[in-house]
């Protein structure tokens, strides 16, 4: 059987992309979002985080992007839906330490209900999301599952497009300022 490691995560990452639980397809098949409906390869393509196609094999590669990929709640299940909002708030302390400690630049939360519940804040905005976490700027993006069908691929590749560009700009202002 493939061993399957949820977190993809090197200290100091330009962003840490974090789910909010492994799906049990990606469990099963030894790496994440490796379910084919999912989208997040092709957007992180798209939206200039890597300069060719990954694909779930490869996840290990995004660190060579400056990428990682985590979750906040470890358990694996068949919906996201089935992580309930006490369990992200229990999840919180430990979630956040390891984000201390890796301390990426930026952490980009794929959709709203994991960071809603760890903050208490429920109704948070796309987008940046100006108190961050962790020490980090923090980024609400779409969640690319194939299941959530309210963005298309455009959609989302112009959410985690933004992201990018807001890492960039924050770089050069860094080398610059």
């Amino acid at each position: 059987m493939m061993r399957y490691e949820s977190d993809i995560l090197a200290p100091g990452l330009d962003v840490v992309f974090c789910g909010m639980n492994p799906a049990a397809t990606a469990v099963a098949d030894g790496h994440n979002f490796s379910n084919r409906s999912n989208r997040f390869w092709p957007v992180l393509h798209l939206a200039g985080f890597t300069d060719t196609r990954l694909r779930p094999a490869d996840e290990r590669r995004l660190l060579d992007y400056g990428c990682g990929i985590t979750a906040v709640v470890a358990r694996p299940t068949r919906r996201a839906g089935d992580v309930s909002t006490e369990e992200f708030r229990r999840a919180r302390a430990e979630f956040e330490a390891k984000m201390r400690r890796y301390a990426p630049r930026a952490i980009g939360f794929l959709g709203k209900r994991a960071l809603a519940a760890m903050t208490g804040v429920p109704s948070i905005p796309w987008g940046h999301h100006a108190p961050g976490f962790a020490g980090a700027m923090a980024w609400v993006l779409p969640n690319p599952s194939g299941l959530n069908r309210g963005f298309t691929l455009d959609d989302l590749t112009r959410a985690y497009t933004e992201l990018r560009c807001a890492l960039a700009d924050s770089s050069t202002t860094a080398t610059t300022g």
